[in-house]
Parts: structure tokens; sequence; C-alpha cells
């Protein structure tokens, strides 16, 4: 092992962590319906990995709100996700799941000292932290050199974010040949190759493991079960230099 943190780990939530069901759905329903004033009829699409504001844009476009008005109405959405949210933290509880292996996964890497784990993830940051939270699995990552839609709704973007957080907190410089991303999504494979990070996919999301591969994936698992696998996974990722 070594002394000092050696690589960046960012970590997708939604279906590669966790898993909260129609929750998200009927919080993007309660802020349409209170800030437009009537019921979405076309939410956004499951499994897709795309930040929050995007999703947020295609919601409004898509249940007939003017172009024009979209600029007003995007950020006074975004500002009311996180308080609905928070009203449904027992709900995040007793129907969301924790996907198998992923406390096992995140326990190893937080437990090696070569390895700084954080998420990277297309919630907002408040979002992201009250679904960690709501399966105690902050403890895990640190959740104040992550990358979130709050951040920029280009998630690639969210690579460097993340990187310079890291790199002034430990001192250590982070790019593509010590960072990589965890994630389920076609979208988590299209951060990693065009934000800067190796890519391990996880087919415990809407992806077929073919696809997560076609799309450029540098590893992919079928899930975060086999422990040992993931984190050989990781040590073939980096560079001779930055081995675990």
């Amino acid at each position: 092992m070594t002394e000092t943190p050696s690589a960046l780990v960012l970590w997708d939530i939604d279906r590669t962590l966790l898993y909260v069901g129609n929750i998200d759905r009927q919080v993007y329903r309660e802020a349409f319906f209170e800030v437009v004033g009537r019921p979405a009829e076309r939410l956004p699409a499951r499994g897709t990995g795309v930040t929050m504001p995007l999703a947020i844009r295609s919601l409004l476009r898509e249940n007939g709100v003017p172009a024009s008005e979209v600029p007003n109405l995007l950020p006074r959405i975004a500002e009311l996700l996180p308080r609905r949210l928070a009203d449904h933290m027992a709900d995040l509880r007793s129907e969301g799941v924790l996907m198998p292996g992923a406390v096992a996964a995140l326990r190893a890497m937080r437990a090696h000292i070569g390895l700084v784990p954080t998420v990277l993830t297309g919630n907002l940051k408040p979002n992201a932290i009250l679904k960690l939270e709501a399966f105690e699995l902050d403890q895990f990552v640190d959740v104040e050199i992550g990358g979130y839609a709050s951040d920029n709704d280009n998630r690639p973007a969210l690579v460097a974010i993340s990187q310079n957080r890291a790199q002034a907190k430990h001192g250590t410089t982070f790019d593509r040949s010590n960072t990589v991303i965890i994630g389920d999504s076609l979208e988590d494979v299209r951060t990693g190759l065009q934000g800067g990070a190796a890519v391990i996919a996880v087919a415990s999301g809407t992806t077929p493991a073919a696809a997560l591969q076609r799309a450029g994936a540098d590893v992919v698992l079928d899930g975060l079960t086999d422990i040992q696998r993931l984190m050989n996974a990781l040590s073939e990722l980096f560079s001779p230099s930055e081995r675990l």
C-alpha cells in the first residue's frame, strides 16, 4: 500500500450504489406541478444518467412549456427538487434498495489508503447527499470533493472539477492515469471518455454489459459483489507508477 493517496475513484450513485425506484419521478412531478401549475404528463427517461438540469429542461419542453419560459422555470424547479426529496426521506429508506455488493465495495475502497473515493453524479449536490445519507453511504465517500450537476450540467466537465478539488485537498495531481469512474450507464462511459477518466462499467442498471463495452468502457462487470475482481480491475487500469 502507498502512504499517500494515489488514485481518485468517482462513484455514480443511482443504479450503481442504490436504487430509489419511483421516488425521483414523484419528486419531479411535485416540483413541476408547484412551479408550472399543472400535472406533468411526461417524465424524464429512467436510467439515462443525464444531469438533473438537462432532465428538467426536457421535462419542461416535453410537457408543452414554451422555450422562452424555460430559462425562468428551470432554476425554480432545480431549487425545489432537494426540498421535495427531503420530504421523502422516509420513503427513500423504506422503498429504496442498496445495489448488491455496494457497501462491501465502498468499505474496501475506503479502507485502502491509496484510494480517494468520492462521487460523480447527475444529481444536484443536495439530492446526492440526501440519497447517500438515507443509506448511510456518506461515511464511505468524501462528498466535498465530488462532482455534481450543481457544478455543471455537462457531465464530462465534472471530472476535472472533482480532480481539482481532490488535488487541492490532497496535494496529488489527478488525471486520466489515476482517475476512474464506476457507473452503470452510457452517460457514465461518455463522461469518462470525454472528461478524462478510465471507466469501470457495472451492468446493474438499464444498459446491458455488451452495450457498455461497445461504448468504450475499459472494464465491464456484472455487478459489485466480486470485490476482488473490482479491486483487480482498479489496479489494472492505473499506470505502473500508480498501481495499488
